[in-house]
């Protein structure tokens, strides 16, 4: 349920999580200058000189940062009209991951908990996805990627069928005396090649197995390009679909006082007049009664 417009806890959403007013653009700025801030302390704090030296104003500055992602966190619990929605939701389990890594890592203080702390520290990095939300078409990515994921998922099944395939003939053919000692260390092998990555590490000795070796590679050279063929054209297919949005959306905002259109979708006054525009819900109405009659 929305707050009545006169309340604190409004003007705080709007604050918080709009950002089409200066104080929501100013928030907005900020915290992304907050995170990136964070970020850089997180990796000044993993060189182990720099660490040494100017340990306590580093501690220092990770507890100012936590507490104000804690303060925010909270602010956005406290203003939103669907608190445990937003707690669950994809940038609330985010907001969160950004701050408990820090009070895990003081309950879990004892040495023999070294590693889990080690790990709980560096979970810290997760903060960059803080950034998402601020990255409008980032929403376009991720619909491409959900819309693609069946075919890349049948691609990559084939390529786990080829690696292993690849990767127990030379397992076969060099044997343990070439450094292929297991079926996975080979399929780890064939993984690196058809990837293009080539360490080094293993490479086949005898004249079958450097063939073998060498279609690996030519294969890899063409299979690469298919993932991102895949998600390419999905997300081409989903800007039309923006684009196409875009317009029907902006022919809809009509201005009440002058009657012209051509509005962007959340603009909130006429840019000929400056009158009020209809409210979104008014336009979910218009839309649903034009669709009715189409």
């Amino acid at each position: 349920m929305a707050h009545p417009e006169n309340t604190f806890r409004h003007k705080l959403y709007v604050i918080i999580f709009r950002t089409d007013t200066p104080a929501g653009r100013i928030f907005d700025i900020t915290l992304i200058i907050t995170i990136l801030a964070s970020l850089m302390v997180l990796i000044l704090g993993s060189m182990v000189g720099f660490a040494d030296t100017y340990r306590f104003e580093l501690g220092m500055l990770e507890l100012t940062f936590t507490v104000i992602f804690t303060i925010e966190y909270l602010l956005r619990l406290y203003c939103s009209p669907k608190p445990w929605a937003y707690a669950k939701s994809f940038y609330g389990v985010v907001d969160l991951i950004a701050i408990l890594p820090f009070y895990l890592a003081l309950i879990i203080a004892d040495a023999h908990f070294l590693g889990v702390v080690r790990l709980l520290r560096v979970m810290r990095i997760f903060r960059i996805l803080k950034l998402v939300k601020f990255i409008q078409d980032s929403n376009v990515i991720l619909r491409s990627l959900l819309n693609s994921r069946r075919k890349v998922f049948i691609f990559f099944s084939m390529v786990a069928i080829l690696v292993t395939i690849f990767g127990s003939l030379l397992y076969v053919i060099e044997g343990p005396e070439h450094g292929f000692t297991s079926i996975p260390t080979s399929i780890y092998w064939a993984i690196v090649t058809i990837t293009t990555v080539g360490y080094g590490d293993i490479s086949p000795a005898t004249p079958l197995g450097r063939a073998i070796a060498s279609l690996t590679m030519l294969l890899g050279y063409s299979i690469l390009a298919v993932p991102t063929g895949i998600i390419t054209a999905e997300m081409n297919q989903e800007l039309k679909v923006q684009k196409r949005e875009y317009k029907e959306h902006r022919s809809l905002v009509m201005c009440p006082n002058c009657m012209k259109n051509d509005h962007e979708p959340d603009a909130f006054h006429c840019k000929h007049c400056g009158s009020e525009l209809p409210s979104h819900a008014e336009r979910v109405v218009k839309v649903t009664n034009e669709s009715d009659y189409s």
